[in-house]
């Protein structure tokens, strides 16, 4: 290619979620409410789980932490569509949007293995229940954060390394509401072959070993959960594992979704459908499903309120 009839671009124009501007203030309005719910509720855990020794436990602190990265993806990705909602002309610096594909990626990796971690957590506290604070000691605990983020941090640079390495020409118009790795390849001039490769290697192994490990602890699980004689404790297993398995179902089956089909099944429309699921109604819902409907949590938020009412 002749580099020198290349005209290289600085800026990016995102079509955001829908092209029909009569819908732009409903949906301005429903992103809205959703990201404020979803700051409320996932800076409220933050700081219950913060202040409140009774829920410094295993289970807790990995509820903390994927407060924190749900807090954190979520403020990558609404603010910017909330401008565009609003915006007659919805631009990205190429600086912001390389920035924004790498914490977009950064922070959904590490929600994978976070969700791993936290059933990896349930399967000792059920089948190995008198092994549990050994097996999840603060070492322990602190060692898988940490592979967690690193994890996350090797993910999403091998998909913004990548994605520097391409060239992209005249046209600049993404078909998403934010810079997602498939509507750029698609923008791409110069060949996306290692790209695609990569995308299918880091996101299988983001999905497939996150998946096949819940998979298996819930076989463990399932099957202690049945050997249980009480009938209030079992009813208290189910509860605590249908929750984990509704997030994790909607989260990795999304982006499975997204990521896993082939590009002539999928549709981009389809995609930023699919994408809206894992990166703005899974962090609302994170904190409601997992804490609110929690006993432990009730109890830690009423005692939390009434100190500050008596104070």
């Amino acid at each position: 290619m002749d580099t020198k009839n290349i005209s290289f671009i600085t800026e990016f124009i995102l079509v955001g979620l829908t092209e029909y501007t009569e819908t732009h203030f409903p949906f301005f309005f429903l992103f809205l409410g959703i990201y404020v719910i979803t700051v409320a509720g996932n800076l409220g855990l933050l700081t219950l789980i913060g202040t409140n020794s009774a829920l410094h436990t295993p289970m807790y602190y990995f509820l903390f932490n994927l407060s924190f990265i749900d807090l954190c993806y979520s403020t990558v990705i609404t603010p910017k569509l909330l401008v565009n909602f609003l915006s007659e002309r919805n631009t990205i610096s190429y600086e912001g949007c390389m920035t924004q594909l790498y914490f977009y990626c950064f922070f959904v990796s590490a929600e994978c293995y976070v969700l791993t971690v936290m059933a990896y957590d349930r399967y000792v506290a059920i089948c190995k229940p008198l092994l549990y604070t050994v097996t999840m000691s603060p070492q322990v605990c602190s060692l898988l954060t940490l592979i967690v983020y690193v994890g996350a941090f090797i993910g999403a640079w091998a998909h913004t390394g990548c994605m520097l390495r391409l060239t992209f020409c005249k046209d600049n118009t993404i078909n998403h509401y934010m810079c997602d790795i498939l509507p750029l390849l698609e923008l791409s001039c110069s060949s996306t072959s290692i790209n695609e490769l990569v995308v299918f290697i880091v996101v299988g192994f983001d999905v497939g070993v996150p998946s096949i490990t819940i998979i298996v602890s819930y076989t463990f699980i399932l099957s202690s959960i049945l050997h249980i004689h009480s009938t209030e404790g079992r009813s208290k297993a189910f509860s605590t594992c249908s929750s984990h398995i509704i997030v994790v179902s909607v989260f990795f089956g999304s982006g499975a979704f997204m990521y896993l089909h082939p590009s002539s099944v999928l549709s981009m429309d389809q995609g930023k459908v699919s994408t809206v699921f894992y990166t703005i109604v899974v962090p609302m819902l994170n904190p409601l499903i997992y804490s609110f409907r929690n006993k432990e949590v009730k109890i830690a938020l009423r005692k939390t309120l009434s100190m500050k009412i008596f104070s």
